[in-house]
């Protein structure tokens, strides 16, 4: 449907637009219920109080100094994992081309990792997983390089950096002491707990600076999915466009794991449920990325709930949802 607005036409899908609502309803509830329950419940039209210090002093310590930092971190970060996911899955035009699998999100492990075994702080441990993401990045485009790059050769290239990556990480935590490699594997899991403002904040910029540059390319990269060559005649500067989309994809992945940790199978998952609800015929960075949000913030609202007083790092729920959604998709395209 085109809506024309004054010189422009605007595309409107209405069914994008019905599962764009429903996304941003079912981030609100989620953020919602995870601001008001726990062990100590804030009923629902407390909350603004206690977000802008007019509440009791208990529920200004809960929500605005505890649960609130969670969860914003939990939505941005949700949201760069599914835009990340979006763009390399659109650039590799396969669904498996995703940062778990292409070996960015094992360079960020290994750069975490090397931080906490130096005895690194959490920023240190930080800015380690985010220069072992580029890292491995910068490598993998170059090993897949040959006069430009192919969605099939930076899925293998990527594969096999994995495999080596996942590797050395092992062989460091067996050659770090007890205290660091518990630590390192804590991490590891990915989690949101003790996550404060100073965790939302660099994900929060990155977002911002970044999302005008996915906003741009998209409408290339969508011409680029039919293949490199129909895009240079649509006069589409392809290497210029795929160079653009990799660093963000990759800048926002490595960000989103310095904040959280490397949380599994949300930049696989989150574009493909957006897609197959939007019946888009290409993946979407809008709705990855509210599709992100809201998988990880419910995530770990139900790694909160479900055995409590007992809670887990949402990396490890994450992980059965996405092995569950794996073995769906590859048995779906068997047939």
């Amino acid at each position: 449907m085109n809506v024309r607005v004054g010189p422009w036409s605007v595309r409107l899908a209405p069914r994008a637009l019905l599962v764009t609502a429903l996304l941003v309803v079912a981030g609100f509830c989620v953020t919602v219920a995870a601001l008001s329950t726990g062990e100590f419940t804030v009923p629902v039209p407390d909350i603004l109080d206690a977000l802008f210090g007019q509440g009791t002093p208990v529920a200004e310590l809960i929500v605005g100094k505890l649960r609130a930092p969670r969860v914003v971190t939990g939505l941005l970060v949700g949201a760069a994992f599914g835009i990340s996911g979006a763009i390399f899955q659109s650039l590799t035009r396969n669904p498996l081309g995703s940062p778990d699998f292409i070996g960015f999100t094992a360079g960020a492990s290994t750069g975490g990792i090397i931080a906490v075994v130096s005895g690194g702080s959490a920023a240190t441990i930080a800015g380690g997983a985010l220069t072992g993401c580029v890292v491995t990045a910068v490598l993998v485009y170059a090993l897949a390089y040959r006069g430009g790059v192919q969605g099939y050769r930076l899925v293998l290239v990527g594969i096999g950096a994995n495999a080596l990556l996942v590797a050395l990480n092992s062989y460091l935590l067996t050659r770090a002491n007890i205290n660091d490699a518990a630590t390192a594997g804590a991490w590891l899991t990915g989690s949101l707990s003790g996550r404060g403002w100073d965790h939302a904040l660099p994900v929060a910029l990155a977002l911002l600076v970044l999302l005008p540059v996915c906003a741009y390319v998209s409408r290339p990269m969508r011409m680029m999915e039919m293949g490199d060559d129909a895009a240079r005649a649509m006069g589409i500067r392809v290497e210029i466009v795929r160079g653009a989309a990799l660093t963000a994809g990759v800048l926002l992945s490595g960000v989103a794991t310095a904040a959280a940790g490397p949380v599994v199978f949300v930049a696989l998952a989150a574009p493909q449920l957006a897609r197959r609800l939007t019946r888009s015929p290409g993946v979407t960075m809008g709705t990855s990325a509210l599709m992100g949000a809201v998988l990880l913030t419910g995530a770990d609202l139900a790694a909160q709930r479900l055995l409590a007083p007992t809670q887990l790092p949402v990396g490890v729920l994450t992980a059965a949802i996405g092995g569950t959604y794996l073995v769906l998709l590859l048995r779906k395209d068997r047939h």
